[in-house]
This record gives structure tokens, sequence and C-alpha cells, in this order.
């Protein structure tokens, strides 16, 4: 279906994702998850299509597609497989930190490997105290010489394992709050820096997330992105692009969930009649659609505004805080035609309401993006 906001190159891009998602991501979703083994098992054929380096200009290895095309691809790699958009998604957060803080030498040496495929980004804000207000992160990075020593605790760290670089927000100036936020590019073989066992998730679980700990790491100060304090404004404009990587992700499941109920209600009969042809079935699909159709159209505003070069916080905390929502009530309802079967592992359904539920979380909770929208309402 072609949309307002998009092109046919846009969708030709789409066309081969979809083709990739549904021949080698779709069969292999259920038992990633079944099993909890790392989706990162795609990324050499992601990075074949240029997946991998999509948010990422053509100077620096990117594919140069637009941001559009972007949004459709992951579209259609959730409807496949959430867990591995949402491996992607981290991936794009810690590269577009490298974009947006860092100088043309620091992109250069680090965003062309990753656009590659060659290596795997990670990008460590949260905190185990700390998710939801970043600003209160308790990791600090004290300047020793020609670098500084990070210590400190990362947690729900997707990719840390197998990534190269880790992109860390610490504390340079303990004192000055979100002012004093620093980020740095940090190895991911570096002394002192140790990963946990992978989190027992109960959805996207082959989406691997982490406990990351740093005991004296020494970084040098040539992999601080920006000055010392620009740690914070540089993490909220990446969590503006990511949101709308998580409504992307929220959008292909729910599309995903549909496409198996319309499938399901006029093949099931009840009393010789096909489910869809009852009102109350249709009513249900109806609103389904409605509800899908609007995230679309708040995810698309966002994407526009974005390439056009204006502001978008607003908007992609409409997009993100709609469709994480929203899917929520698309693949619930989804299950609930189903009867028994689609609360069968045996079926995807169940699955989809499990990977949708972290969508409404990370990234930023619904409430942190009702905050966000009101603030923009209320500065009018």
């Amino acid at each position: 279906m072609q949309r307002l906001g998009t092109t046919e190159d846009d969708w030709a891009i789409a066309d081969v994702v979809a083709r990739y998602s549904t021949d080698v991501l779709a069969p292999k979703a259920a038992e990633l998850d079944e099993t909890e083994a790392t989706c990162t098992i795609h990324v050499p054929g992601l990075a074949e299509l240029g997946v991998m380096g999509m948010n990422i200009p053509e100077r620096f290895g990117g594919p140069g597609v637009s941001h559009a095309a972007m949004l459709l691809s992951l579209i259609e790699i959730s409807k496949a497989c959430a867990a591995t958009s949402s491996m992607i998604g981290a991936h794009y957060l810690g590269t577009d930190a490298v974009l947006i803080g860092g100088s043309d030498e620091q992109r250069e040496q680090w965003l062309p490997k990753a656009a590659g495929g060659e290596w795997l980004a990670a990008f460590a804000l949260t905190e185990p105290r700390g998710g939801s207000h970043p600003a209160d992160l308790k990791t600090t990075a004290t300047r020793d010489g020609d670098g500084y020593r990070l210590n400190g605790v990362k947690h729900f760290i997707s990719n840390a394992e197998e990534a190269t670089f880790i992109v860390v927000f610490a504390k340079t100036d303990p004192a000055a709050g979100a002012r004093g936020v620093s980020a740095f590019v940090v190895e991911r073989n570096s002394l002192g820096l140790t990963v946990s066992s992978p989190e027992k998730l109960m959805g996207i679980r082959s989406a691997h997330a982490f406990e990351v700990s740093f005991d004296d790491v020494v970084v040098p100060a040539a992999n601080r992105l920006g000055e010392e304090g620009t740690g914070f404004r540089t993490a909220m404009k990446v969590l503006d692009n990511s949101r709308l990587d998580v409504a992307a992700t929220a959008i292909g499941i729910a599309e995903a969930a549909l496409a198996e109920t319309v499938a399901w209600v006029q093949d099931r009969t009840i009393a010789g009649e096909p489910l869809a042809s009852k009102q109350a079935v249709q009513f249900m699909l109806a609103d389904m659609r409605m509800q899908l159709e609007a995230s679309w159209a708040l995810s698309l505003q966002a994407v526009a505004l974005r390439m056009a070069g204006h502001p978008f916080t607003q908007q992609s905390a409409m997009a993100k805080l709609h469709a994480t929502e929203m899917v929520a009530f698309v693949a619930d309802t989804a299950l609930q035609l189903h009867g028994g079967y689609g609360f069968s592992r045996e079926m995807p359904l169940e699955r989809y309401v499990r990977d949708a539920r972290i969508l409404r979380i990370y990234e930023g909770a619904s409430e942190i993006q009702r905050t966000v929208i009101a603030r923009g309402v209320l500065a009018g």
C-alpha cells in the first residue's frame, strides 16, 4: 500500500527487506524465541541488504536510504521477528550517538564497519536505579592523564555481549546533574568491563540484554563524544530517533497479528458460518485496522519532519506512545479471536503479545512520552 510521505524507491527497498524477512527471519523466529539463542546470527544477511547502516549517511558507509525507507524496512523485519528488529534498534542507538555527538574523525573511525555489519554497537544509558530519569545516573568518568576511568553499572543493555563497541554515558561532573553527563565510545574488550549472562526476558527473547559493569575501565579522551557535559543532550537526540524505531517494531507486530487474524476468521467456522461473517468480529477487525492506521500516520508525520530537518521530539513521542499502546490492543484482540488456539505456543499470537509488552517500557516508558508531549502542549 502506497502511503503519503513515501516514495517508490522507499517501497522498493522495503520490498527487498520484506522478502528476506519472509524467507529467512520468519522461519527461525519461533525457534530463536524458544531456545533464547541470539538473533545476531542474522547480522551478516541484514548487513548485505544494507539494513545495519540504514541510519548512517553514505559518506560514513551507509547505503544512503531515506528515513522513510528505514521505517518501512523495520516494519517488515518486525512482522517476521520483533527480536531482530530490537537488536537492530540497539545497534542504531549506538551508531546514532556517534553520528550525533561525534566528530567527523570519530564517525570515520567507528561508523563504516558498523554500517557494514562487521562491528555491532550497543548503547549504555540505563542504570539499575536510573531508567526513566537518566540525568540521575551514577556511573562516573574521572579524568586520569590522557583519558578517563569509568566506574559504575549499566542495566538492560542490548547487544552488550556481541558488541564491538558500547557508547557509555557517565558523569564527568557528578554535581552538575544532566549537564555533567558525557558520552564515551568504549571498546567491548576493555580491561575492567564485565558483561553478565543474558537477562531472562518475557519477550523478544533472542534480543539479548545484559548488565554491564565498569571497574576502572580506561577510556582515551579521544573516545569522548563531544565536549564534557554534552552527553545528555546527545542521548536525548538519539532517543528522538529511536522512538520511531520502536514505533516501527510495534506497527510490524500489529500488522502481522492482524494478517494472521484475518486469515483465521475467514477460515474458522462456527455453526457452518465463518467467524468473519459475525458483526462483532467485523467491529473488532475495524478497530484493529483503525488503530493501526493512526499509528502509521503519526509515525510517517514524525519521519517527514525528521527528513525535512525540523524538530520532531513531540511527534516521535506521540508516534511511539500510540504505536506501543496500539500493538498491545491489536495483539491481544488477535489472540482473543483465535480463542484457545491463540493461547497455544504452536501459534505466533502469544509470542506477539509477549514481544509487544516491552515496547511500552524501553526507549522511554509510556508515562515519559506523555510527559514529553504535555511539555510541548504547555509550551504552545
